[in-house]
């Protein structure tokens, strides 16, 4: 089949692999009609990966219909349409049980949870994928949702309700958004969907505050985001902040402009291993301070039933179409952060 591989830095190529498989009675081979590429996808591209090896597929977001079944699968058939969450569980342990995927007893890395970062579970930026555990690890799609937004249910819109449930959003509060990117956008979504009164963002990129600005958030303007932050909170802060970034000046900033007894939560990917967190600063100020990665399946069942009511709508946040085998230019145009690029959509028939 056709697919993308990781060859290591900026090189990503579109070509022929060997054909997904069931292997296991518990597996299921899904054909895909819609991929995403994911932020922390950059990570891999600009040759931060989360394994050394090269030459396996990439992508954890995809949606598609179910192609082949193994023969202990008993909730889906052939011709179902699914939606792929970013995280596989082992289905053996309490907590996958329970939905917390990313937790999972079993698992000894994030090579052992995440389609597409390693060659231990191949990605979905390909014409089909294997789903392990199946019955557990795939999601039926609701009449009405578009490919669109359940590709952005795949992962975005979970880690960015997770961000925020997780900064304990109450109705009335100001918060603050770091990076205006698809996770960060559905965050803004999410925080009023929670009841917030005001979301400001901050992206140095002015066509993402510009978007963000349509979906009710206050841009915070100028090169001195702090000041800016105080100014516009009449030198409180906001009560929250979600950071979804990952870089260490954007953990900084959420830590220094967060409210006396405010609440940071992180779900940027960083990879640094030791982040010079200041203890005395967090203690002066009561800081509550969460990190994490998303366990999809768990905050599935609410953004499923809110992007149906139209409380949410993830579709939004996909600015870009492309075919799969554009896939080199597109991460390309990703990486790039041009052209007013938000969310990139791959489709596998072209």
């Amino acid at each position: 089949m056709k697919a993308l591989s990781y060859h290591g830095r900026h090189d990503i190529r579109y070509g022929e692999v060997p054909d997904p498989a069931v292997t296991s009675p518990t597996d299921v081979v899904v054909q895909v009609t819609t991929a995403g590429i994911c932020g922390s996808d950059l990570h891999i591209y600009d040759g931060h990966g989360f394994s050394p090896e090269t030459g396996y597929t990439p992508g954890h977001e995809c949606v598609g219909v179910v192609a082949e079944t193994g023969s202990q699968v008993t909730r889906f058939k052939p011709g179902d349409r699914v939606l792929v969450p970013a995280s596989a569980g082992c289905t053996r342990c309490g907590t996958c049980a329970a939905g917390f995927t990313a937790r999972c007893e079993h698992a000894e890395s994030l090579m052992d949870l995440c389609y597409g970062v390693s060659p231990q579970l191949q990605g979905s930026q390909a014409e089909s994928v294997t789903v392990p555990h199946a019955d557990v690890n795939l999601v039926h799609v609701p009449e009405g949702i578009s490919d669109e937004a359940a590709t952005v249910l795949t992962d975005n819109a979970p880690t960015a309700w997770y961000g925020c449930r997780r900064a304990r959003i109450q109705p009335g509060e100001t918060v603050l958004v770091i990076g205006l990117g698809p996770v960060g956008l559905m965050a803004a979504q999410s925080a009023f969907a929670m009841g917030a009164a005001r979301v400001l963002g901050v992206d140095p990129i002015a066509d993402r505050r510009a978007f963000a600005a349509t979906l009710g958030v206050e841009p915070v303007e100028g090169e001195d985001a702090p000041t800016a932050v105080r100014d516009m909170t009449a030198g409180r802060g906001p009560d929250a902040v979600v950071e979804a970034v990952g870089s260490d000046d954007t953990i900084e900033l959420a830590l220094g402009t967060v409210r006396q007894a405010g609440r940071v939560s992180v779900v940027g990917v960083s990879q640094n291993t030791a982040f010079p967190f200041n203890m005395g600063m967090a203690q002066i100020k009561e800081l509550e301070f969460a990190i994490g990665l998303c366990s999809v399946h768990y905050e599935l069942p609410a953004l499923i039933a809110l992007t149906q009511a139209g409380r949410l709508t993830p579709e939004a946040v996909v600015s870009h179409r492309l075919g799969l085998s554009e896939g080199p230019a597109a991460y390309e145009l990703y990486n790039s952060r041009a052209d007013g690029v938000l969310k990139v959509l791959l489709d596998p028939a072209r």
